[in-house]
């Protein structure tokens, strides 16, 4: 998976994590030998194992980018759909009102010929019984005529506004077609990338399925390793950070005592140190994630049955009051980016170039994610895929 993966920093060593350089030399040479045994092509013309693995890790990681295009798509859908039924609903509406005011105008033009509204004054005054009569008929004209008036502006002005909403309503169901389109396409994407994993491994023998699940207990253990790292460093930065809070309070103490200053700061921190209110809302998005863990992986499931990378995520922070968009894309950017080595429990984790996948940091290393179909919301290392594969860390809140 190197293709999508950014090159791999150097980072610092950790003392007391050197392997003698004797052993270190044993175990590169082990891993070469198996992993050429591995990669030797088959005498039936077969892909090698690693080639399988390889390819099958692709496709999944294809699947997952595919899968936040569904997510994006199926959201879009679902804003659009409702945009059109409420358009639909509004154009109803404004039909209904149109026709009642239809019929107030024919109920208009039926008293007119009533009252005998076409007949010239004249003749009116001389059919009248009396000049009261007359006088009371013409009086009824006249406030008809005033508000068949305003019954035809306000006919006129329903009808403008009707037709508009009908020609929005007609453009949003265009654009509600297209984002069906685009979600039917995301989908047979997701699928085929999926079926194609199903039927490499399914070609596999007992055999090479034992010598993939070792690889992959190999992967495990280095991810495990490098887990243990960082939190060596995280613990080591938190005493640094906790010892210069002690020593600015002893300074600004001893200050004070001298009578040569009246701050009563409390120490610095340091700029990415989360506040209080944030691990309070970290903590219940945590208990949320941990709550999930066994459930499976559904690729565009948001629970509560099973759920997808960035659906448990959002999940798990809308716990905490806190909300997340639904895809990956989106959420890397709802909150503050920090550095891996200062990640905080509660942050997200986003891994490849093309942010496919994301993470609930627990801390030491650690994070609990929905892997890839076929897997269960779990804890696992978050170089469970190698350190290159990790994009970055964002805060959400």
């Amino acid at each position: 998976m190197a293709s999508h993966r950014k090159p791999r920093p150097t980072g610092t060593r950790v003392a007391g994590i050197r392997t003698p350089a004797l052993a270190t030399a044993a175990l590169t040479s082990v891993a070469l030998l198996s992993q050429t045994a591995d990669a030797t092509p088959s005498d039936d013309g077969r892909p090698s194992l690693e080639e399988v693995e390889k390819k099958v890790d692709d496709l999944y990681r294809q699947a997952g980018s595919a899968t936040e295009k569904y997510n994006a798509a199926k959201e879009k859908t679902a804003k659009q759909r409702k945009r059109v039924d409420r358009l639909l609903d509004d154009v109803a509406q404004r039909t209904q009102k149109l026709n009642e005011a239809r019929e107030e105008l024919g109920s208009f033009a039926s008293a007119q010929y009533r009252t005998g509204a076409a007949v010239p004054e004249t003749a009116t005054f001389l059919l009248a019984d009396s000049p009261q009569d007359y006088f009371d008929q013409n009086q009824l004209m006249s406030r008809l005529t005033g508000r068949q008036k305003d019954a035809v502006d306000d006919y006129v002005a329903q009808q403008s506004e009707t037709m508009k909403k009908r020609r929005e309503a007609t453009e949003s169901l265009e654009t509600l077609t297209e984002s069906q389109k685009d979600l039917k396409t995301a989908k047979a994407t997701v699928q085929k990338k999926l079926a194609t994993a199903r039927e490499l491994l399914s070609e596999l023998t007992a055999e090479e399925k034992a010598r993939l699940a070792a690889i992959e207990k190999r992967k495990q253990q280095e991810a495990a390793r490098k887990a243990a790292e960082l939190a060596k460093q995280q613990e080591a930065a938190e005493r640094e950070r906790q010892e210069r809070e002690r020593e600015e309070a002893a300074r600004q103490e001893s200050g004070a005592g001298a009578g040569t200053g009246t701050d009563t700061g409390t120490g610095t921190t340091e700029p990415s140190a989360p506040d209080a209110s944030y691990g309070t809302k970290a903590e219940k998005a945590l208990a949320f994630a941990r709550a999930q863990i066994g459930k499976p992986y559904v690729w565009g499931a948001t629970g509560p049955g099973s759920y997808d990378c960035s659906g448990l995520t959002q999940a798990a922070w809308k716990a905490a009051d806190v909300s997340l968009p639904r895809t990956t894309y989106d959420q890397v950017n709802a909150g503050t980016t920090v550095p891996v080595s200062q990640a905080q429990p509660g942050d997200l984790v986003f891994f490849y170039d093309d942010l496919s996948h994301v993470g609930l940091y627990i801390g030491n290393g650690m994070m609990i994610h929905a892997p890839k179909p076929g897997a269960y919301v779990r804890e696992e290392s978050i170089y469970y895929d190698g350190e290159g594969s990790i994009h970055s860390v964002v805060r959400p809140a």
